[in-house]
């Protein structure tokens, strides 16, 4: 369908009736011609209503563009007048239409009930206007437009003659900014600026802007041809250069380089189907010129080919009695972890070939798990590396990267082989829990089951190398703080071998056989120059580290052993002791009221004694990634009307395990001597301390349970108690995870008596001999077990004065 040009009867100024048409990303200007694709059926019927009736139509910018239904307030207040140029349907049923822009309009308001959107519009006058400013400001924008559709090829050369035809100001200053390439809202700024001045201005701002940013890019690309151009012509210089000097009979300087590839390639031992891929990439470097930026690549890539291990390294045979030797030396205690590592050894020197497991050290920073890894290697008499995943998450960092990109570098499995230099080394994959989760770039944990499957590892391909490499004879080792982070298919592939927390007596042995000599030596101080006493030593245990391994001690170790560097430093002598016994070499001895004076005031003290004994307290156990951990329940009632508040920045779990205890405790107020209206006419309000700290998990049950019984009957619970076990509706006691931490955590805090759920019984055997002594253990199948060990309500507790002695 045509449309005429305007109807009869549109005056200026007037107010009138319009169909209006609501646009999302585009505004049109007066007397700009603007296609249409129409996808909103509304707003196809309304132009076909305009078509068919010969009037103008409003074109507005949205404020929220994907609005289907815009009101008032979703459009903008000055919209352009348009005449509906053309109106035809495609052959593949799209609407489209084009319009071109007449006059500025002002919309007043929407009309209801119309059979199409329409609006009640005023027409806007242009303002008409000369002289020396607004002459001065025509002149910028003309020149301005036209510099800036000389520096676009695309523009058509009609373009310069239409902006040198146009003399009105508002006309110029429309058209310029119609075709110029802005945002819809600043084209809608300009069309919401009647007055010449500040429209001119705009335009003018505008027009700057875009012509900097266009004389910017030509002048980049200018540059850019010619720096091709040049490189272009150092090619073909370079290709004379080589023609000239092969007819005068002179060697090319590169050729001693290929030659030492050449002979590398050749001794390196490499596979048939490398060795053939390495002697392919070699001829494409022969035939390329010096200065060319392939010619790098290649030569990086041939070099990272003949510095790998391919050749197996000669094994020495295993010896189990050397090897238990070395695993006592450098870890104290841990008979089970250095019993399973016995009997891998023991496999792998009775079948080399087998493919055993891949060992999986998990537990807290501190407990050895490294320096495990580094005994194995010792007793193997292999080389050993240690690859950091933490972090990682492209999984080009573990299988390398294409050699299509720049900087592109083999995965870290290959990077470490080459650093050991052989290929059954003993490679430490550390912190595999804290693989960062894949995205766009990849899988990281994916990656990495190709590695650790002994059935598939056989034929690795690095993406870098482009071949297999075998990896069946590296002994892999991983290391993780917890398993919940690590995928199950990955955590499938490895055999978990768990480490706890140390006891306060396995720390000071683990000071006095390893950290204190080795923290003289790193201090430049002679061995047995410098003793702890046992006081200075546990004060420094207990009142400086809270952890469940050694790392922060051996830190504040550091710290002491500094101090004395600088007193001998600046010329103080090490004597012998008064008291010292015959044959006493000279030492200085560091007490307790020195440590103090060196490190300051003891950073922890006992939880249990900042708890004085209050109804409503009861202390928990908990397990953490770093280990055990005792928290405090703390329960409050005031008046109100039966709501249960929660806070301590809880889990799900948790506030799940405070309302089971409440609905328990309700159920069995009766029996207890508990009055219901308690209940009903008060707040219960229950917090964990330290809130800052996220907590979560099942086994803090007995514990609210216990603190909320307490709470109602107003008994206390000894401050000395600690307590863990989930709990169900029906009053039951049931088994939880980390009794070993959580234990040693209970026996460093001051706790005399633990309740356990009677089920994890068999646990016992993995607490330390010397926790064990230290506490009184009650084991509990019911809620009324934990309330007669605590609270004393009748309960029939199960305790164990006398315990049974260690597994062998």
């Amino acid at each position: 369908m045509d449309a005429p040009m305007e109807p009869a009867g549109a005056e200026t100024g007037a107010s009138a009736v319009l169909i209006f048409v609501p646009m999302m990303d585009a505004v049109l200007m007066p007397n700009q011609v603007m296609p249409l694709a129409i996808g909103r059926p509304v707003i196809a019927a309304a132009l076909q209503e305009a078509a068919r009736t010969e009037q103008h139509v409003v074109m507005v910018l949205q404020r929220e563009p994907f609005a289907d239904n815009p009101g008032l307030d979703d459009l903008h207040l000055i919209g352009t007048e348009a005449r509906l140029l053309r109106y035809f349907t495609g052959r593949d049923g799209s609407h489209n239409a084009i319009v071109q822009g007449v006059r500025r309009v002002r919309i007043e308001a929407l009309v209801d009930g119309a059979s199409h959107p329409s609006v009640i519009v005023r027409r806007i006058a242009e303002p008409e206007g000369h002289g020396a400013e607004i002459d001065a400001r025509v002149h910028q924008v003309r020149e301005r437009g036209l510099e800036i559709f000389a520096l676009i090829e695309q523009a058509p050369p009609e373009l310069s003659a239409t902006i040198r035809s146009i003399d009105t100001p508002g006309a110029l200053a429309d058209f310029v900014i119609g075709l110029l390439d802005v945002s819809p809202a600043e084209k809608q700024e300009v069309l919401d600026t009647v007055d010449l001045l500040p429209r001119l201005d705009l335009v003018i701002t505008r027009l700057t802007y875009r012509y900097q940013v266009l004389k910017l890019s030509h002048d980049i690309g200018l540059r850019t041809r010619q720096a091709m151009e040049g490189r272009n012509r150092e090619f073909m210089l370079r290709e004379q250069l080589k023609a000239i000097q092969k007819e005068l009979g002179d060697k090319d300087d590169t050729a001693p380089d290929l030659d030492d590839l050449k002979q590398k390639l050749e001794q390196s031992g490499m596979p048939e189907e490398v060795a053939a891929q390495a002697r392919r990439e070699l001829r494409r470097l022969e035939k390329m010129p010096e200065g060319a930026a392939e010619a790098g690549m290649v030569r990086t890539y041939l070099e990272w080919m003949t510095e790998l291990p391919w050749r197996v390294a000669t094994e020495a045979p295993i010896d189990i009695g050397h090897a238990r030797q070395i695993l006592n030396e450098d870890h104290y205690d841990l008979d089970k972890i250095k019993r399973r590592i016995l009997e891998f050894l023991a496999v792998r020197k009775l079948n080399p070939e087998g493919h055993g497991p891949i060992l999986c050290f998990v537990g807290p920073p501190g407990v050895g798990k490294t320096s495990l890894g580094q005994s194995i290697a010792r007793a193997t008499g292999r080389k050993f590396v240690r690859v950091s995943l933490g972090g990682v998450h492209d999984e080009a960092e573990i299988c390398g990267h294409r050699r299509t990109y720049v900087g592109a570098m083999p995965g870290n499995i290959i990077q470490a082989l080459r650093r050991v230099g052989e290929r059954n080394g003993v490679v430490m994959l550390d912190e595999i829990d804290k693989l960062g989760a894949g995205g766009f770039q990849g899988d990281p944990a994916s990656a990495l089951l190709e590695v650790l499957d002994p059935e598939q590892n056989g034929t690795f391909r690095d993406a870098y190398l482009g071949v297999p490499f075998d990896l069946s004879r590296v002994l892999f080792i991983a290391t993780a703080n917890e398993l919940d982070t690590i995928p199950g298919p990955l955590r499938d592939r490895m055999e978990v071998v768990r480490l706890s927390g140390y006891t306060a007596e396995e720390k000071v042995a683990i000071a006095r056989g390893h950290l204190i000599p080795r923290q003289l030596q790193r201090n430049g101080l002679p061995a047995a120059s410098v003793v702890l006493d046992d006081a200075a030593l546990n004060l420094l245990i207990d009142g400086y580290t809270r952890e469940a391994g050694v790392r922060n001690l051996e830190r504040e170790l550091g710290a002491i052993f500094r101090n004395v560097a600088v007193r001998v430093a600046e010329g103080a002598a090490i004597t012998l002791p008064a008291d010292a016994g015959p044959g006493a070499v000279p030492h200085l001895v560091i007490k307790a009221d020195e440590v103090i004076t060196i490190l300051g005031a003891p950073r922890f003290d006992a939880d249990v004694a900042q708890h004085t004994a209050l109804p409503g307290v009861a202390t928990g156990l908990a397990w953490t990634p770093v280990g055990g951990d005792i928290l405090f329940i703390e329960a409050n009632r005031v008046p109100g009307t039966g709501k249960l508040i929660l806070t301590g920045q809880l889990g799900d779990v948790m506030k799940e395990s405070v309302q089971a205890a409440m609905s328990l405790l309700k159920a069995r107020a009766a029996t207890m001597g508990i009055d219901a209206r308690l209940f009903s006419d008060s707040d219960v309000h229950v917090h964990v301390p330290a809130g800052a700290t996220p907590k979560d998990g099942p086994s803090a049950g007995v514990a609210m349970f216990t603190a909320l019984a307490s709470l109602m009957t107003g008994r206390v619970v000894p401050p000395t108690t600690a307590m863990t076990g989930e709990i169900s509706l029906r009053g039951l006691v049931l088994p939880v995870g980390g009794i070993r931490e959580k234990v040693i955590a209970a026996a460093r805090a001051g706790i005399d008596t633990v309740l356990l759920p009677a089920r994890n019984r068999r646990d016992l055997d993995d607490i330390p001999r010397s926790a064990r002594d230290r506490l009184r253990f009650v084991w509990i199948e019911t809620v009324d077990d934990a309330i007669g060990a605590t609270i004393g309500n009748g309960g029939s507790p199960r305790a164990d004065p006398v315990l049974p002695p260690p597994s062998p």
